[in-house]
């Protein structure tokens, strides 16, 4: 076999799976090509890992110095799928749902989910940081539905001095709260003339647009998790107490003397329109104290503006969203599915974008819901 560089060896391996596809395919000389490439990669494998050990062995002492040798690793999967070949064949793997490809240009076994390209993985992280919900939530990715244990009630702790009466077993109740995950999905359609770009332009115009809409979705379902909570605990969900107060100067530190000394991290989170509400209040009292108590103000729309909430309607939360979990049963990546037949007459794609995924509040003492006063009546 000619001499030719590992790069150019998977090359090869990868047109030969093209290749293999056409229908006047010589498939014998392929299959014999094929196995003569794997063989060359095992042989300079071996020998790589041959002269590793005589390098050792001369380090620790034995043998002579020897010549600088001239070395040619193989990538590495995390390697390879940075390569502008394989983010070109992953985005025609979104395309037609082939993953012969990009399987061929791995050099390691990965058995499993595809690996995605390394930006890609940078897009759903992006996404999380930027988000104020999701960002501070407590994340797991255990499989299937999880069931997490909270207390309900439980005796404190006792100071015991020795040869004194011991108190009682304390007294615990326990609830469990299980986390069943859900697709949160978003679809968009675009052109067959948005198809035709290229590789990682394609991949970044598919991903960045559909990430961001579920994980902004997502951070609003759990956001609607701790708003919904009643306000004392069951067997089987964490209760939320509730306040009921006007934006004002007292409203917030009600609510946060509802927290428990867990939370650690509070923040306020409400609709944008409701913090103008609160200025206002800041304004009315001279600016003499502020009525957030210098809180990180988290914004979420889940949440109705002050304005426009019903009467007793959950517009703002105090809490610490580590009290918040969200579990990821197949990880936390996106997972995209491609429609070129439903509206092949309008010339359109549908690419449909999902996370399967379960939240809920599973920390007791966490949140404090503010509820909109009823209107006085006359």
């Amino acid at each position: 076999m000619e001499e030719k560089t590992m790069q150019e060896l998977l090359e090869r391996r990868a047109a030969i799976v093209t290749e293999s596809e056409k229908p006047d395919a010589d498939l014998d000389a392929l299959e014999a090509e094929a196995r003569a490439i794997k063989e060359e990669i095992d042989r300079r494998a071996a020998a790589e890992a041959k002269r590793e050990e005589i390098r050792e062995e001369v380090a620790n002492g034995c043998g002579e110095t020897i010549d600088k040798i001239e070395r040619e690793k193989t990538m590495t999967n995390l390697e390879v799928r940075n390569t502008p070949e394989y983010i070109k064949a992953f985005a025609k793997f979104i395309k037609t749902g082939d993953e012969k490809e990009c399987r061929a240009l791995l050099t390691e076994n990965a058995s499993g989910d595809l690996p995605v390209p390394e930006f890609v993985d940078e897009i759903v992280r992006t996404a999380w940081e930027k988000d104020a919900i999701l960002s501070r939530v407590r994340k797991t990715y255990l499989r299937g539905n999880l069931k997490v244990a909270f207390e309900r009630s439980a005796d404190p702790a006792y100071a015991h001095t020795e040869g004194t009466t011991a108190h009682t077993e304390e007294s615990l109740s326990l609830g469990i709260v299980e986390m069943i995950p859900m697709n949160v999905k978003k679809y968009l359609r675009i052109s067959d003339e948005s198809v035709a770009m290229g590789g990682e332009s394609f991949l970044r115009y598919i991903y960045d647009e559909l990430t961001y809409q579920i994980t902004h979705k997502l951070a609003n379902l759990a956001v609607l998790d701790v708003a919904g909570a009643s306000t004392s605990h069951s067997s089987s969900a964490v209760g939320v107490p509730a306040v009921t107060a006007a934006p004002g100067g007292t409203a917030i530190a009600t609510a946060f003397s509802q927290l428990s000394d867990e939370a650690v991290n509070p923040v306020v989170i409400m609709n944008k329109a409701t913090y103008a509400a609160f200025y206002a209040a800041y304004a009315a009292g001279n600016f003499a104290a502020d009525p957030l108590m210098n809180l990180p103000v988290v914004y979420s729309s889940a949440l109705p503006a002050y304005s426009t909430a019903s009467d007793n309607a959950v517009y703002a939360i105090v809490g610490d969203l580590n009290g918040l979990q969200v579990n990821y049963p197949e990880g936390d990546g996106v997972v995209i599915k491609w429609d070129d037949l439903s509206e092949a007459e309008k010339d359109i794609v549908k690419v449909v974008g999902r996370q399967y995924a379960a939240h809920a509040v599973t920390a007791p003492g966490r949140f404090c819901n503010i509820k909109k006063p009823a209107a006085a009546t006359t």
